[in-house]
C-alpha cells in the first residue's frame, strides 16, 4: 500500500497520532497476513499487537519512508516466526490459493493433499519464497526485503521450488492414477 510520505515522515519524527494513521491504513492486511502465518485470530492479535509495538519504537530509525510498509509487514512476519516457533510449527499457507495460482489447470486433477505433502518437503527458504509470492502476492524485491536475500536468490528459491513441487506432483499423481 502507498501511504502519504508527508504522514510517514511525521511518525518518524515522533507524531504519534500519524503513526496510528499509517496503521489503521494497514490493519485488514496486517489481520490478513497474521491470520494466514499464525491460524488462529488470537494469535493473529497479539502478533498485531507485537508489531505495532515494535514499528512505534523503532519507527525513528526508518530510513526510507516509501518503504513504510514493507517495513511494517517484515516486522509482522518475524513476530509471526516467533510464535510459531514458540509453538514448534511450520509455517501454515492456504492450499486452495496456492493450487489455484501455480497451475490453474490441474487444480481440479490434484488433491490439496498432495500439495500440502510437496510443500512440506521443501526446504523453509523454498516454502517461504512460493507463499509470499503466490499466496501474499509481493514482488520479487519485496520479498527480497522481507526475507533478506538479494534478489537473484529469491528468484532462486522460487525456481527451484517450483520445479520440486512441480516433479512432486507429478509423481504423487502417476502414483494415484495407478492405484485408481
Amino acid at each position: 500500500m502507498k501511504h502519504d510520505i508527508h504522514t510517514v515522515k511525521k511518525a518518524i519524527n515522533g507524531d504519534a497520532r500519524a503513526f496510528e494513521d499509517l496503521l489503521f491504513q494497514e490493519e485488514k492486511m496486517l489481520y490478513y497476513k497474521a491470520l494466514s502465518y499464525v491460524g488462529t485470530k488470537e494469535d493473529a492479535l497479539d502478533v498485531i499487537q507485537e508489531t505495532a509495538c515494535k514499528a512505534f519504537l523503532a519507527i525513528g530509525h526508518l530510513q526510507q519512508p516509501e518503504y513504510f510498509s514493507t517495513w511494517l509487514f517484515k516486522i509482522l512476519i518475524r513476530e509471526c516466526y516467533k510464535l510459531l516457533k514458540k509453538r514448534e510449527q511450520i509455517v501454515p499457507y492456504e492450499e486452495h490459493e496456492l493450487l489455484k495460482r501455480l497451475d490453474q489447470k490441474q487444480e481440479k486433477e490434484i488433491e490439496s493433499f498432495h500439495l500440502s505433502e510437496a510443500l512440506s518437503k521443501l526446504n523453509s527458504s523454498y516454502q517461504t519464497s512460493i507463499i509470499l509470492f503466490y499466496y501474499h502476492d509481493l514482488s520479487i524485491q519485496d520479498i527480497s526485503d522481507v526475507m533478506e536475500k538479494p534478489v537473484s536468490t529469491v528468484k532462486t528459491y522460487l525456481r527451484r521450488a517450483k520445479k520440486k513441487l512441480r516433479s512432486e506432483l507429478e509423481r504423487s499423481y502417476k502414483l494415484n492414477e495407478r492405484i485408481s
